[in-house]
């Protein structure tokens, strides 16, 4: 890995536990009986430790949806044509998908970054990110997806993304993907990274039958075999590298760059949970600074979450990407900061505590 890179990674450190007790015991204090409020009791004492026992804050909040495209396509993953890929990023830019009427329906800012798109660049756009690395990854199917230095160059727009989004006073990020066909690389880095079958985690993506699910196991399982030596290697960034796609690796850097800058990243469904196994496998120490927003439909998503150890805020049935979950999540996110800092305590209001 090069220089750049590692200096992030060696920067990530655990959250300090010892601000646990002080946070626990203010949200203790509150007018309701201790827990009451659930999972919000827990995201705004993340919120705090992430921010070094400050009131917690969650604005400004932000989503980064990434796009690329894949090689893989080439083997009849998907039902949607790979140009979709581009005439979504068009879309986002217009203001017309589900992350656009959800970021704006939370108060997220909403940038769209060309990680990886084919064709040349797109026009000019002030919510437009031109860092395409390459114009798409190569079929995985029969060997790497991306060299190591392309996947490097990848990770690395995401850290700076993060860096950017650090710089202009953002301390929620959010992660969105876009790709035609980039359901079959997550899959694939889910089964090399926790040891999953490609048979149970294989879902049916953009609409596949009962056939073409199979289809793309069986792709999946070719890209495993491929890539053997790679996997075998247990070198997180060889396999990023060997299965993964620029919008994912992308993600990835977001995440560990968020992560060295303590910032909290609410982390999409499907594929930017792919991502977000990469980076927890690149930097353990990532997983404190990261809420996974929801439970996708895509069958393999609760087997790979359980093999991380979290739990996910919401279970809608969602399975569009784009950052969709991860801009709902926020609005629970700036519920929990202002529980910890707006609600009245027994002894400012005058209530008695239980015995």
């Amino acid at each position: 890995m090069n220089a750049s890179l590692s200096a992030v990674l060696s920067a990530i450190s655990p959250l300090d536990r010892a601000l646990a007790a002080p946070g626990q015991a203010h949200l203790d204090m509150l007018t309701k009986p201790q827990g009451s409020l659930g999972r919000l009791e827990e995201l705004a004492l993340q919120l705090y430790m992430i921010q070094g026992g400050a009131k917690p804050q969650a604005d400004p909040c932000r989503v980064y949806t990434v796009a690329g495209d894949h090689g893989v396509v080439a083997e009849g993953v998907s039902l949607y044509p790979q140009e979709v890929t581009r005439q979504m990023v068009l879309n986002f830019v217009g203001g017309g998908a589900g992350i656009n009427v959800l970021a704006r329906t939370t108060g997220a800012e909403l940038f769209v970054v060309d990680a990886g798109c084919l064709g040349g660049t797109f026009d000019e756009h002030p919510n437009l990110i031109q860092g395409k690395v390459a114009p798409g990854t190569a079929n995985l199917a029969v060997g790497p997806a991306m060299s190591i230095q392309q996947c490097e160059a990848a990770l690395q727009l995401g850290v700076d993304l993060a860096d950017r989004a650090h710089a202009e006073g953002v301390r929620v990020l959010g992660t969105g993907d876009m790709g035609i066909g980039n359901t079959t690389p997550s899959t694939a880095l889910y089964c090399a990274y926790l040891g999953l079958d490609p048979d149970g985690m294989t879902g049916p993506g953009t609409g596949l039958d009962k056939a073409g699910v199979g289809r793309k196991v069986e792709v999946i399982k070719r890209g495993l075999t491929a890539n053997a030596a790679a996997i075998a290697s247990g070198d997180p960034l060889a396999i990023l590298a060997a299965l993964g796609g620029y919008e994912i690796a992308c993600l990835a850097g977001l995440i560990l760059g968020g992560a060295r800058n303590r910032q909290l990243v609410c982390v999409d469904g499907f594929i930017s949970t792919a991502a977000c196994v990469a980076a927890w496998k690149l930097a353990p120490a990532s997983a404190d600074y990261t809420v996974l927003a929801h439970v996708s439909a895509e069958p393999g998503h609760k087997l790979a979450v359980a093999k991380m150890g979290k739990t996910p805020l919401l279970d809608l049935g969602l399975r569009l990407g784009e950052g969709t979950g991860a801009a709902i999540a926020m609005f629970l996110l700036r519920s929990a900061a202002a529980i910890y800092n707006d609600m009245a305590s027994f002894a400012s209001a005058g209530v008695s505590t239980a015995d």
